[in-house]
């Protein structure tokens, strides 16, 4: 499990630059704000790092591009452009007076309030920064959590009794499908997923007898949830509620008990549901309404929307139909889901099943409240490859176990053979 993660951790040096994102600069200068920096300080470093990434993705641009690959390096244009058209979007707003939260203001006060109440992140980031420097220790905070992630996967499937080849697949799969790739980008998702696949352990631990440390971890990966993205601690305790009261209403039909795991594994969801919901109101988090303006407005730089929800719903028909488009196109995603639930739901572990698929369908959840096809891929379903990262291991499992196990005919004979015996 540790060469394959160290052998991941190498691999990532290929990239120590240009794997941010706009949203990016946001959590690094909340980070260097935690630390104790100025405003303009934290916007010299963060503009600093971002632009050094758009620099050296220029220049491994014009290495292979057929016509301009013999040109000057343009890596100093490209950095100075880039500084310059930050100093002057940031510092105008400085100058303005815009020096409120934690926040450098690269963007409107209203849309940077969302970052504002995601803590979680950036207080991630502070020990990697401070420790390594911004460059260094941004791709380390990558890593760890990468890591972390495949560690999880790993872990999981060692509760559930799989042999030690099938949960090294399990963290491999984490590390080369899209869950990879996306955790090691300066964002939310890789300690979203990393969270996420906690609170799965916990379910496993809860199912498996072990409910109270199986509780823990759960409550405990929602209320870091809370902190990192509140929207995600929304949806993973609404699922695992969900799944609860599911596994219970089928298992009340068969007249079997309903389980003290099951049980509280809904309780836990349901509670993390309410807590968050209080929590934000408490707290004056923006509102679904004010996600659908930003969503709608191009981060509030248009006039509100009168009636959003109705121009919101025809989106979601708009986006779903090109989303299943492409899907159907290229569908390694469907296939793969449909592979993942196969595993994960058959055998004797299909009440787990119903809660890793519970925690797959946050990703859907998140997706369909930003139908926005142009949003960095596939990172906001990410989460929904956590069903074939842990179903397809098992789904292994179950067929080598089914090949290795001998005809139903010859071990009837061999039954026979030892009681004429």
């Amino acid at each position: 499990m540790l060469v394959l993660a160290a052998v991941f951790a190498l691999l990532q040096l290929t990239s120590v630059t240009g794997r941010d994102t706009p949203d990016s600069k946001n959590y690094l200068s909340y980070a260097l704000d935690l630390r104790g920096e100025g405003k303009r300080e934290a916007a010299a470093a963060t503009i600093d790092w971002a632009c050094a990434g758009q620099a050296s993705i220029a220049v491994r641009r014009q290495r292979v591009d057929v016509i301009r690959f013999h040109r000057p390096d343009p890596g100093a244009r490209v950095g100075g452009d880039c500084r310059a058209r930050e100093w002057r979007n940031a510092g105008a707003r400085l100058a303005a007076g815009q020096t409120g939260g934690h926040t450098v203001p690269f963007m409107s006060e209203r849309f940077m309030r969302i970052f504002e109440v995601r803590p979680g992140y950036p207080v991630f980031l502070v020990p990697f920064v401070t420790v390594f420097g911004v460059v260094w220790g941004m791709w380390a905070a990558g890593v760890a959590v990468t890591v972390a992630g495949g560690v999880l996967a790993f872990l999981i499937l060692r509760t559930l009794r799989a042999p030690t080849r099938v949960c090294l697949t399990g963290q491999a799969l984490y590390y080369v499908l899209p869950c990879g790739a996306t955790a090691m980008r300066p964002m939310t998702e890789g300690l979203l997923l990393a969270l996420t696949l906690t609170a799965v352990w916990g379910c496993a631990l809860a199912l498996d007898g072990r409910v109270r440390w199986g509780a823990g971890l759960v409550g405990g990966a929602l209320a870091a949830l809370f902190s990192v993205k509140h929207s995600q601690a929304l949806f993973l305790g609404l699922c695992l509620a969900g799944a609860g009261a599911l596994v219970a209403v089928r298992r009340r039909r068969r007249g079997a008990p309903v389980g003290r795991g099951v049980a509280v594994l809904g309780a836990v969801g349901g509670c993390g549901v309410l807590g968050t919901v209080l929590l934000a109101s408490l707290l004056h988090y923006p509102s679904a309404s004010e996600s659908l303006q930003d969503l709608l407005t191009h981060h509030f730089t248009r006039p509100d929307r009168v009636r959003p929800w109705p121009e919101f719903w025809q989106l979601q028909g708009n986006f779903w139909g090109e989303w299943l488009r492409r899907q159907l196109g290229e569908p390694l995603f469907p296939a793969a889901l449909a592979a993942g639930a196969w595993g994960a739901l058959g055998g004797r572990r299909r009440t787990f099943g119903v809660f890793l698929v519970a925690a797959a369908c946050t990703g859907v959840l998140t997706q369909a409240g930003h139908p926005d096809i142009t949003i960095w891929g596939g990172r906001l379903i990410v989460l929904a490859w956590l069903l074939p990262v842990l179903g397809l291991p098992l789904l292994l499992q179950s067929a080598v176990r089914e090949r290795a196990a001998p005809p139903a005919r010859e071990r009837t004979g061999t039954v026979r053979a030892h009681s004429m015996r």
